[in-house]
């Protein structure tokens, strides 16, 4: 879930180039909507999006017996500790600043998949 165009954009297409199927929310609310839906294997999570944010939709779903157990990864321009910290606390399982190079995308993405 990201509000940013080219932003998705570059996540889609380094995720399918990885084979992965990916769906896309420009919206938190959207996003928790979709992600109940579709029971995704990962979401991918911007913090600073209109509506419900990143780190509320980060916490319905974590927190909702329907979409517990998805990691969400977060990716955000906000890089301060307290981000992280605060991201964790409201289930997160890894937090990735933008920009994020394709590798740690991919890496950060398999890592919580096998933990999973």
């Amino acid at each position: 879930m990201d509000d940013s165009p080219s932003e998705v954009h570059k996540f889609v297409n380094t995720l399918s180039q990885d084979g992965h199927e990916v769906l896309t929310a420009a919206s938190g609310t959207l996003g928790v909507e979709m992600a109940t839906d579709e029971q995704p294997d990962v979401i991918l999570m911007d913090v600073v999006m209109p509506g419900l944010n990143g780190f509320q939709a980060t916490r319905q779903l974590t927190r909702a017996t329907a979409t517990e157990h998805i990691p969400v990864i977060i990716v955000s321009a906000k890089n301060q500790d307290v981000d992280r910290v605060w991201g964790e606390r409201q289930g997160a399982k890894g937090y990735l600043t933008k920009p994020v190079d394709d590798r740690t995308l991919l890496a950060t993405v398999k890592t919580v998949l096998l933990d999973d």
